[in-house]
């Protein structure tokens, strides 16, 4: 197993984890507005920092 596509896989689950999470209280009209926006800014990044990792590590069996 490649620790690279491992790790790429956990951020890409926490960037969706977070982005749903944002979602869903956005929906919920919540009143915390700036930590809404800081968990889904660093749901993004992990998101795509995790399908980026996984799209460029080779498989080399």
């Amino acid at each position: 197993m490649n620790v690279k596509r491992i790790f790429g896989t956990i951020l890409t689950v926490l960037g969706i984890i977070g982005l749903i999470y944002t979602g869903y209280e956005l929906i919920n009209k919540s009143n915390a507005y700036m930590t809404l926006g800081v968990v889904g800014f660093l749901g993004f990044i992990f998101f795509f920092a995790g399908i980026g990792l996984v799209k460029n590590t080779r498989d080399e069996s």
